[in-house]
């Protein structure tokens, strides 16, 4: 039974940016940031099967690809890395890639990453604030500049670069090819009303990504009986016994905590292990007499930084 708030590491990039704010006050302006890891404060502690991120762009990040559970499997991996993202910030004319405009056989897609016509071959479409994207792995993706987002993914930091924008690091052509369906993206159901406050976005094996919207001045209790991620991203409160705002993030495995909605309401990403949403997961408990506090309070978050 664990609730605590998520330490924060570092990882910075040369396609990252060196103002964060309003989702963070890490000051970023002698090295541009680009990831920022949020995980478990006990680096002893069992690995979560989930890893949530923030993802700040000033460049196009490569295009890649990630490999699926049976793959990974293959190669000798635990599990494969298939991930979400929900669109924080984007001005218009920022764009993701997802998927290619065709198939190509694995002849064609070898060529085209030898060449960097791939560039040309994967499908780019507009991203706006509040887009939500799912990327089952072995999906050809890239993120464009000048984003920022929140991404859910599994535990997993296996990526295979196929172009990378002129800036020269390796490209993993066997393991692309090996790796990727090389088609248009699969079909993306659309988000669905669970209650007037849960948007279900993304319900997948791996995960269940969910939009929750709390009126202001209401509480609520979340219970789960497995690992869940929650980030704020509108608003502040109180979940458990940590005052929360934007940016922050509250890591919770099998135990519950009361949810204290402060007078201008929250957002908040919630992020869970699937494959289908937890029907009891939030009760509304506003009115009614009710324990806030979880039995252990989230411990303080920290910063830490990881190699680029």
């Amino acid at each position: 039974m664990t609730i605590e708030h998520a330490a924060v590491e570092i990882a910075r990039k040369p396609w990252g940016r060196v103002d964060l704010r309003p989702w963070s006050s890490i000051d970023a302006s002698a090295d541009p940031v680009g990831e920022l890891r949020l995980g478990r404060i006990d680096k002893r502690a069992p690995s979560p099967a989930l890893l949530l991120k923030l993802l700040f762009t000033s460049q196009p990040l490569s295009i890649q690809v990630h490999p699926n559970d049976e793959f990974a499997h293959a190669i000798g991996l635990p599990n494969g890395k298939t991930e979400a993202w929900y669109i924080l910030s984007a001005p218009p004319g920022a764009r993701v890639a997802l998927g290619l405009k065709r198939k190509l056989t694995p002849q064609a897609l070898r060529a085209a990453i030898r060449d960097g016509s791939i560039a040309g071959h994967v499908q780019w479409r507009p991203a706006a604030p509040g887009d939500v994207i799912f990327v089952p792995g072995g999906t050809i993706h890239a993120i464009g500049a000048n984003i920022v987002l929140a991404e859910i993914q599994q535990q997993s930091d296996t990526t295979f670069r196929l172009f990378d924008f002129g800036r020269q690091r390796e490209l993993h052509e066997d393991s692309a090819v090996a790796a990727s369906d090389a088609w248009p993206p699969p079909t993306q159901l659309p988000p669905r009303r669970l209650t007037d406050g849960r948007t279900v976005l993304v319900a997948s094996s791996p995960f269940v990504l969910e939009r929750i919207d709390l009126q202001a001045n209401s509480h609520w209790e979340l219970d789960t009986d497995r690992e869940a991620w929650l980030l704020v991203i509108d608003g502040k409160g109180r979940i458990g016994r940590a005052n929360v705002t934007v940016g922050e993030a509250i890591f919770i495995e099998a135990d519950s905590a009361g949810i204290d909605i402060g007078p201008s309401g929250m957002s908040i990403l919630l992020a869970y292990p699937g494959p289908d949403p937890i029907a009891s997961l939030l009760q509304d408990c506003t009115g009614l007499t009710k324990n806030s506090t979880a039995a252990q309070a989230p411990t303080s978050s920290e910063i830490i930084e990881v190699p680029t």
